[in-house]
């Protein structure tokens, strides 16, 4: 019984944290959303797949001409694959990303009428789309309380003690009983922007993070201790 007591504390304090963490970030970064460029789900969908391991800014301006060209699921499963691939050459293994495209959009057509399925469950069934995926384009495009969790979403819910998993699936069941459902999708957003900008991975800037007050990071950069009035803040 003490035990579950203790545990219950530790996930209130810990969701005590993260509303004060989400109210700090929206001050310091309002204008927090998604990096990747789309207009309904098919786009986001196709710019996912693209945006692994490769930079959200080169996809964004790949995507730009590919979704003039490519405004449905069937205009990818019917496009020549050398065509294809001509289009998306900037971005790393597009070979591979192509493929896993017209797959993708082929099950589409197939299963699904031509229209992304809105379910969890139907989206995990579509070729290259994991867990981080389906959330994403579930919380982005259809509205829904989900938590993707990337790079950014990973390395700071670490950092921050909300979870001592690496794995991005056991991360996401340990973050979404501390974030209220309504600010699940906003706090994602508010991680990647921080995560690009301040919290950088092998070097974060610690003496400008505005929750470093609430950040329990053993390997803060020096400086991120001020002083103010005679208290460390």
């Amino acid at each position: 019984m003490a035990k579950a007591r203790k545990s219950t504390s530790k996930s209130l304090a810990k969701s005590q944290a993260i509303k004060k963490i989400i109210a700090r970030l929206e001050k310091a970064h309002p204008a927090a959303k998604l990096d990747l460029d789309f207009a309904n789900p098919l786009e986001l969908l196709v710019a996912l797949i693209l945006a692994a391991q490769a930079r959200d800014d080169l996809v964004n301006q790949v995507t730009e001409q590919l979704f003039r060209t490519h405004k449905t699921a069937p205009d990818y499963a019917q496009s020549p694959l050398a065509e294809l691939e001509k289009q998306i050459r900037r971005i790393n293994f597009y070979r591979n990303k192509s493929k896993s495209i017209q797959r993708c959009c082929n099950e589409i057509v197939e299963r699904f009428g031509g229209k992304v399925p809105d379910q969890l469950e139907e989206l995990l069934t579509l070729p290259g789309v994991g867990r981080k995926t389906a959330n994403v384009v579930l919380g982005n495009a259809f509205g829904r309380d989900t938590i993707g969790v990337d790079t950014h979403v990973m390395r700071l819910s670490q950092r921050l003690g909300f979870t001592k998993n690496t794995n991005p699936d056991k991360i996401e069941l340990d973050l979404v009983p501390l974030v209220p459902e309504r600010n699940r999708v906003r706090f994602c957003h508010l991680l990647q922007y921080h995560g690009r900008r301040v919290c950088l991975a092998k070097k974060p800037n610690c003496p400008k993070c505005t929750i470093r007050s609430l950040c329990p990071y053993t390997e803060k950069t020096p400086g991120a201790t001020a002083i103010r009035g005679g208290r460390r803040k």
